[in-house]
């Protein structure tokens, strides 16, 4: 089977990390460009990214937005993970679905995020009526992240919510030193604890999972999440 060929929008320790496991993971980086990287004089045109299979976008917040819209009409399949531009993703959703390009994005590409989320989502869905049990949930991560709290305890309360957790869930995050991340969700009552816990040891779990999603994304349209990519729709 061929290699596919990534482009590395955004060439930060994510990008070096995911260019470092490529070629063992049936993957060939062909391509480099710095976080600054935008739309604007062709950068990201279809006549730049030729011979790109997928591109996978580790950038910020700011520049998100218009570099994936301008790889949904270079017809370039993507994988994003980068966090907090969620707010555009309409639009962004928008620009792959008219163009029939397809997207990956997640807060996370960890496997063992995504079984978390799964795990936390059930614990809401049966506490969901059980009045004494309060929740929280908190991450770590290191002091260089911008977004607080992180796009992924976003998305686990999101996901409690969604269960029909409707309570309060407290949340809290702190940034210290260089912790690649650990989230926590608890639910509390007079009479127990329950906390559910994911430590990541490095950032190795994104880069496997990033590469993962490229793998998947050359052959789909359409925009997908990560879970959708290991658990199916």
């Amino acid at each position: 089977m061929q290699d596919t060929k990534i482009a590395l929008i955004g060439y930060g320790k994510m990008g070096h990390l995911v260019e470092h496991l490529a070629t063992s993971h049936g993957c060939q980086v062909v391509m480099r460009l710095d976080s600054k990287a935008k739309h604007d004089g062709g950068v990201l045109s279809a006549n730049a990214l030729k011979g790109v299979d997928v591109a996978v976008e580790f950038t910020n917040p700011e520049a998100a937005p218009e570099n994936l819209k301008a790889l949904a009409v270079a017809h370039i399949p993507t994988v994003s993970g980068t966090t907090g531009w969620y707010r555009r993703l309409p639009e962004v959703q928008q620009a792959f679905e008219k163009e029939g390009t397809g997207l990956v994005y997640s807060p996370n590409f960890s496997v063992g995020v995504a079984v978390f989320r799964r795990l936390v989502t059930e614990a809401a869905k049966m506490l969901k009526d059980e009045a004494d049990y309060g929740a929280w949930a908190w991450e770590i991560h290191h002091d260089a992240k911008k977004d607080a709290p992180s796009g992924t305890l976003l998305h686990l309360v999101e996901a409690m919510k969604a269960a029909g957790y409707s309570r309060n869930v407290d949340l809290s995050s702190s940034r210290a030193g260089k912790h690649p991340g650990t989230h926590e969700v608890g639910f509390d009552s007079l009479a127990d604890t329950i906390t559910l816990r994911h430590v990541a040891r490095s950032r190795e779990g994104f880069a496997l999972g990033a590469l993962k999603a490229a793998r998947w994304i050359a052959s789909h349209s359409g925009v997908h999440t990560f879970e959708e990519v290991l658990f199916g729709s």
